[in-house]
């Protein structure tokens, strides 16, 4: 048995192959040491030193004899004075040849599961196709023009979703949206939409430099797209959408429009969902990591709806500077940050409040309103008011600044259109809490006039019964379909209306 291992040996040694090394152990317990491609003297070399020098590439082997049970040599000196040598370098050889196979099996096994997984999520991912009508905050009793986008349901009115590699579209219900967290849930309850359907694992927060790759529909073609990237940041990220503070995660990967909603696979599993980039930069794209995912499903599951993300409600702001530090009575060795209240900013599947009032259009003063004056809001918006909704926090809850937004010109108000975009300040000499305090005063109104008093004490006044039977003039003329938004209408109100609806058609 012997012999046959050392002629396999030697026909080997004749051979043209890489150069490695082969260990055969015999029934007696010793070793041949050959290499391929390399020629070289071979002797015996007791199987116990062989584990010892493997075990320690760095030491050094002064014998490579079989020894017997007493420690002396049973062959005699080896014949080779430099094989004791040759013995340890070749096992070095090995041990590093063998790192280096294992270390590509295991690439080889990980780009597998990686390519597996990404086939996966080619099965698994769908085009969004979204209908959709945002809020006219200028016109508030109607929405804008519908249109049409990928990837994003937000403001929806009609949802469809297609499968890769199948030209059928597929009616979607959203069951729950999560603005904060920029998430939301479908279901499609065609049967032939789940057939070839596999469902994807969540994972956890990858490590820094951990490979993931981006699976979705960004713009610039029809079909799926797959790109890939590494993590380079975990930190607490505004939410564009939401205007929150969430956990995110920061990858290399492009992510464009049309990739929101694409999960983001690192292995065989989900560590995130991308939903945003940094415009001005290349390559800085963000994903919702795990956690903040299971949380929004979480709240559905248990509640049926969405629940939202636990917020302190304030901002702060650092005590760096010593008189600062003196003012608020601080010892030296305190550490803190200055409270500050924070302004709720976004009003998210909420239709925005109005109240029209003889062609006077009355409405809360929000963030949202003076988004309506475009992308660069905060210079092209009157500076008062952008200033007023900014700085300006209410002093107790359910306080609102109320805004003439615009006139709708009439005989009856003739001359108060230069006083749009005023803050009105009291109605009757009460002063206005808040939009439906403002409509309570106006139509319990018991005198012949009504007096508006708006910010650098300019006043409107208007007779109460002639500015009733206006507004629905107005209202038909119009086509506005209330004078007031669904959140203000009460009994009262209600009746009014149809009151005078009534009188106009007689």
């Amino acid at each position: 048995m012997l012999g046959t291992s050392v002629r396999s040996l030697r026909r080997l040694c004749s051979s043209s192959s890489v150069s490695s090394i082969n260990l055969l152990k015999d029934y007696a317990n010793k070793v041949t040491v050959t290499a391929r491609g390399t020629s070289i003297c071979t002797c015996t070399i007791g199987a116990a030193k062989v584990e010892d020098v493997a075990a320690s590439s760095s030491s050094s082997y002064s014998r490579s004899e079989p020894l017997n049970s007493e420690g002396r040599n049973e062959n005699g000196p080896c014949p080779c004075p430099s094989v004791a040598a040759m013995h340890v370098h070749l096992l070095r050889n090995n041990d590093k040849l063998r790192r280096r196979r294992l270390g590509d099996r295991r690439n080889n096994k990980r780009s597998t599961t990686d390519k597996d997984a990404i086939e996966l999520a080619l099965d698994s991912v769908v085009k969004i196709f979204t209908v959709s009508s945002s809020p006219n905050y200028f016109l508030p009793w109607q929405n804008k023009s519908q249109r049409e986008s990928m990837g994003s349901v937000a403001d929806h009115t009609f949802v469809l979703v297609r499968k890769h590699g199948s030209p059928a579209k597929y009616r979607a219900q959203v069951k729950a949206v999560g603005h904060e967290c920029d998430l939301a849930i479908l279901s499609v309850e065609s049967e032939e939409f789940w057939n070839g359907v596999n469902s994807l694992e969540l994972g956890d927060i990858p490590f820094l430099q951990e490979a993931v790759a981006v699976v979705g529909y960004p713009q610039g073609g029809d079909n799926i797209s797959v790109t890939k990237g590494v993590v380079s940041r975990v930190e607490p990220t505004q939410y564009v959408h939401g205007a929150t503070q969430l956990m995110a995660i920061q990858i290399d990967a492009a992510i464009n429009p049309g990739n929101s909603g694409g999960p983001a696979i690192m292995g065989n599993k989900v560590a995130g969902v991308a939903f945003q980039n940094l415009s001005g930069a290349e390559n800085i794209g963000y994903i919702i990591p795990v956690p903040v995912i299971k949380h929004f499903i979480a709240g559905v599951e248990e509640s049926g709806k969405y629940v939202g993300f636990c917020s302190l409600g304030l901002s702060c702001q650092p005590i760096e500077n010593v008189q600062l530090r003196n003012h608020f009575r601080m010892h030296p060795e305190m550490t803190g940050v200055l409270l500050q209240p924070l302004v709720p900013v976004h009003q998210f599947d909420k239709l925005p409040s109005y109240y029209i009032f003889a062609g006077l259009v009355f409405v809360p003063l929000t963030q949202p309103y003076l988004h309506e004056y475009g992308e660069d809001w905060y210079n092209t918006s009157p500076r008062r008011l952008c200033e007023s909704a900014l700085r300006e926090p209410p002093k107790r809850a359910g306080e609102q600044l109320v805004i003439l937004s615009q006139v709708l010109m009439d005989d009856i108000n003739a001359g108060y259109e230069r006083l749009a975009e005023l803050q009105v300040k009291k109605v009757n000499g009460i002063e206005v809490e808040n939009l439906k305090h403002l409509c309570q005063l106006v139509e319990s109104c018991s005198k012949e006039s009504v007096r508006f008093d708006l910010d650098d004490d300019r006043v409107i006044a208007l007779n109460h019964r002639l500015a009733k039977v206006a507004t629905s003039k107005i209202l038909k003329c119009h086509r506005i379909p209330s004078a007031m938004s669904n959140d203000l209408i009460d009994k009262q109100s209600n009746l009014q209306t149809q009151y005078l609806a009534q009188e106009l058609t007689c």
